[in-house]
């Protein structure tokens, strides 16, 4: 490897580290709004449209964008489940802890596999079974923390919902190819903005206060600055390692959420979430290792920042985020 590579793999390391340590504080920004689920959602993707359209405008990045009017709308589609992943995620933030909710929602990958399976028609290997047996086990005794917490079993079933929608909406957007993924992401959030506007509830943010400050954080820093970021590092980073630094995430959220609001993990949940992520990780690593043929998109042509531009895919099978 050169010495501009080793550089730039570098740069991109600390440029994805920085995106996930801001993806896991995300969830004390969602409770320190005082807003319902719905309410941060819409703004979140409000502010996050405007922070997000500003950076693309001034980078030039609706010239030559390569949108088709297909691919417009497979990008609006995974940002349907994209939004209402959110939804269900924020949710699973207030029935439970900020910490069990984002392990539950690491189960994402093996969602990915299944649906890739049923709707896609790819084959289920003996070794993915194995991890999403091992993954399953970690999760019962993720769930088994609090025997009768009725709170506990609501928000891991709000995480798994959420881990569904965001598997769903990878599904749809790796299949939109030749466009940057700043466009994409501006879509979904863009696609967001009227369909919540029935299920906000502005009265409610009358007495907001200082909560804008943190609805507007989750719009510029976790939705644009963040987003910039893990986009940068994609283009930078082997799928391997992509996967590895998004396990940043959920430690610094369960940190987290054991500083700022007192709440930790149990012994038998301890036991579990090493299960979840090593599982999570292996099938995420064998994935990308030896990615299933999609048949009905193909290679985008080559055209200015084709690094950028190829990041789509690699971001949407290596990374969970929020």
């Amino acid at each position: 490897m050169t010495s501009s590579a080793k550089l730039s793999e570098r740069t991109g390391t600390a440029q994805l580290t920085a995106a996930m340590m801001l993806s896991g504080t995300l969830g004390i920004f969602v409770v320190e709004s005082g807003a319902s689920a719905f309410n941060v959602v819409f703004f979140r993707v409000l502010f996050g449209a405007l922070a997000l359209g500003a950076y693309a405008f001034a980078r030039g990045y609706f010239r030559d964008h390569g949108l088709t009017l297909k691919k417009l709308g497979l990008a609006a589609l995974g940002g349907v489940f994209i939004v209402f992943n959110w939804v269900f995620l924020f949710k699973a933030y207030e029935a439970s802890s900020i910490s069990l909710a984002t392990v539950v929602y690491h189960t994402q990958p093996f969602f990915l596999v299944l649906l890739s399976a049923l709707v896609l028609r790819e084959r289920l290997t003996r070794s993915q079974l194995g991890w999403l047996v091992a993954a399953f086990a970690g999760l019962i005794l993720v769930s088994g923390v609090r025997p009768g917490d009725a709170g506990s079993l609501a928000g891991i079933g709000l995480a798994l919902a959420a881990a569904v929608l965001y598997a769903l909406s990878t599904l749809v957007t790796k299949r939109v190819t030749g466009v940057r993924p700043h466009l994409i992401a501006l879509v979904q959030v863009v696609v967001g903005i009227p369909l919540l506007l029935p299920f906000t509830d502005f009265g409610a943010m009358s007495g907001t206060g200082t909560g804008w400050a943190w609805l507007a954080g989750l719009g510029v820093i976790h939705t644009g600055l963040m987003y910039v970021l893990m986009y940068a590092a994609y283009a930078k980073l082997p799928t391997a390692k992509i996967a590895v630094l998004a396990f940043t995430y959920p430690a610094v959220a369960m940190v987290a959420d054991w500083a700022v609001y007192g709440h930790h993990i149990g012994l038998v949940q301890a036991l579990g979430v090493p299960l979840i992520v090593a599982a999570s990780l292996k099938v995420t690593l064998a994935r990308t290792a030896n990615p299933a043929p999609a048949r009905a998109a193909r290679p985008a042509r080559r055209t200015a920042a084709p690094a950028e531009r190829d990041a789509s895919p690699t971001a949407t099978r290596a990374a969970s985020t929020v």
